[in-house]
């Protein structure tokens, strides 16, 4: 039992130091973003969703084709704890294309139309219910 709770606070230390890096990462590249190309698009956030979503792929691609490694510590620093904080976008992103790849067309295509949709609704819904309480 010991060695089982050793191993989620271990698991835990890594996904959270790479989401302090990637929380932190995001922030300043959104400020730097907006600053160089102002505020009237979400410059920031898209710029950190196209990036993110590379680094995953890069990431995720030379870890478990190019360079096989062994070492499940790595993906939780980097994909679930930096990529992760960094921006969710790029799993939503890498989740499609494993279904593409994979042949699953239509739910590729359902995946990212659902999660659009429904995200949308989700956030306006928020914003509703943010305003009226």
């Amino acid at each position: 039992m010991d060695d089982l709770w050793f191993t989620i606070l271990k698991r835990s230390l890594y996904i959270g130091i790479g989401g302090c890096l990637g929380a932190n990462a995001r922030y300043w590249l959104g400020g730097w973003v907006t600053e160089r190309l102002g505020d009237t698009f979400p410059y920031g956030t898209f710029v950190a969703n196209i990036t993110g979503s590379f680094v995953l792929g890069l990431f995720i691609t030379l870890i478990t084709e190019r360079y096989i490694v062994s070492n499940p510590n790595l993906r939780l620093l980097i994909a679930i704890g930096f990529v992760g904080s960094y921006t969710t976008f790029s799993t939503f992103e890498y989740e499609t294309f494993a279904l593409a790849e994979s042949g699953s067309y239509f739910r590729a295509l359902l995946n990212a139309g659902l999660s659009l949709i429904a995200g949308f609704v989700a956030v306006w819904l928020g914003a509703r219910l943010a305003r009226f309480v």
